[in-house]
Formats: C-alpha cells, sequence, structure tokens
C-alpha cells in the first residue's frame, strides 16, 4: 500500500506565496507521476501541475508563471511553490501520486488567499 500526505496550507494574503509539500510512501515499486489538483468549493476538481517521472511537467493556464512544481531525487516528494497568489487560488489542494498502476490522493491542505 501507498500512502500520499501533503502540507504547508495555509492563509496569506494578495500577492503573497506559499509552498506546498506531499510525500509519498510505502511499497513503491513502479511511478508514473506525481501532482497537484485543487477543488474550490462549488466547483469540480481540477489539475494544477503534474511531474512525470521522467521529469516532464505540465500546468493548468491560470496557473502557468506562477506557480512550479518540483521533486526531490527520490521521486517520492513533490513541491508546489504557489508565487503572485490570487483570491481565485483559494481551495483545498490535494497531492496526488500515479504508484504500482494505481492513484493514490492525499487528504488535502487548505489554501486560502484573502486580505
Amino acid at each position: 500500500q501507498v500512502q500520499v500526505a501533503e502540507s504547508g496550507g495555509g492563509l496569506v494574503q494578495p500577492g503573497g506565496s506559499l509552498r506546498l509539500s506531499c510525500a509519498a510512501s510505502g511499497s513503491i515499486v513502479s511511478m508514473y507521476g506525481m501532482g497537484w489538483y485543487r477543488q474550490a468549493p462549488g466547483k469540480e476538481r481540477e489539475l494544477v501541475a503534474y511531474i512525470t517521472s521522467s521529469g516532464t511537467t505540465n500546468y493548468a493556464d491560470p496557473v502557468k508563471g506562477r506557480f512550479t512544481i518540483s521533486r526531490d531525487n527520490t521521486k517520492t516528494m513533490v513541491f508546489l511553490q504557489m508565487d503572485s497568489l490570487k483570491p481565485e487560488d483559494t481551495a483545498v489542494y490535494y497531492c496526488v501520486g500515479a504508484f504500482n498502476g494505481q492513484t493514490y490522493w492525499g487528504q488535502g491542505t487548505q489554501v486560502t488567499v484573502s486580505s
């Protein structure tokens, strides 16, 4: 079994920055990629950013140029650096990992952008 856990959410003013972290643990035999989704109240969950095992990254249009996804050398930790945050970035952010042919989700971490 694989576990995925996020950390680093919180309250930040518009224009500020936050860094989210996600760690995967357990019996990892193979990995396709890891990434971040978010879900705002009343909206569907949407992709924010993703990084594959080969290092290819993909970003949703609303966050391009403001958010950066990265990972550590073990490829079991992924980070989301969020800069120039806007109120519309307010959401629960979920880490997702594709391991051993399955998809694993974290519990989510709240990010609130408000003055």
